[in-house]
């Protein structure tokens, strides 16, 4: 095994964690009006719908199906679903997705090159961020004919052995990629480098949609009329007399 090996995916997967817990802690403790979208509709709301609902739609699954898939252990679906029939599934379901995601992110690519008034009013880490975003998904769906090769699961199965390794702070994690082709490797490198740039770009919004999961379990807001007597069941004829 490579020094390059072990520097990439058994110290760099921390290094990215750390700038990306910590960063986006001080980006929203510092820089609050800051924290936001930036949603470029109001220059011009053309190709952003389709664009914006398919890269959504996609990634959020992919990144749903990546968290359960890598951080799941072998043994708590062993009894339903083996190696093998699991990584179809994720082929199947992955390839779906990241299709949508990759057409998705095509279209705002294109939008935000394309138009004179959006590209001088983009910053340049929005556009880093869509390339970025474009090569990754790229990749991740060049990786769907490479596990074809192997339907036992076995690379599936190293794979998310190593990411569980990683967040458990077990050694032996880059080993376990040492059979890993390049195409798997710079997909993992560039997922990573993903999170390293994460708090420095828009992509902090990400945050206030998980935030919004308290909305669920929060009290009930009381609205009251300053208006004296008025209170919320009045009847609307009462409120204009």
């Amino acid at each position: 095994m490579s020094y390059l090996d072990q520097l990439l995916f058994g110290y760099y997967p921390y290094i990215c964690l750390t700038v990306f817990l910590l960063g986006s802690l001080l980006r929203f403790d510092r820089d609050q009006y800051t924290w936001k979208s930036d949603s470029s509709q109001l220059l011009r709301a053309g190709q952003l719908r389709w664009g914006s609902n398919l890269f959504h739609v996609g990634v959020l699954f992919l990144l749903g199906g990546h968290t359960v898939g890598l951080l799941t252990p072998h043994f708590m679906y062993d009894a339903f679903i083996s190696a093998g029939n699991k990584q179809l599934m994720a082929m199947v379901s992955g390839g779906f997705f990241g299709v949508l995601g990759f057409i998705g992110v095509s279209i705002l690519l294109h939008r935000r090159l394309s138009d004179d008034r959006i590209r001088l009013n983009s910053k340049t880490s929005d556009i880093f961020m869509l390339w970025l975003l474009w090569v990754q998904l790229a990749l991740g769906l060049a990786t769907v004919p490479l596990s074809a090769q192997h339907l036992d699961g076995s690379m599936m199965m190293k794979l998310a052995e190593w990411a569980q390794r990683i967040l458990t702070f077990r050694a032996g994690a880059p080993e376990l990629l040492a059979e890993a082709g390049f195409i798997f490797k710079m997909h993992m490198f560039l997922g990573m480098s993903i999170f390293l740039v994460f708090p420095f770009t828009r992509l902090v919004h990400v945050w206030s949609g998980v935030g919004t999961l308290a909305y669920i379990v929060r009290p009930y807001q009381l609205v009251r009329s300053r208006r004296l007597g008025m209170t919320p069941s009045t009847p609307l004829s009462q409120r204009q007399n």
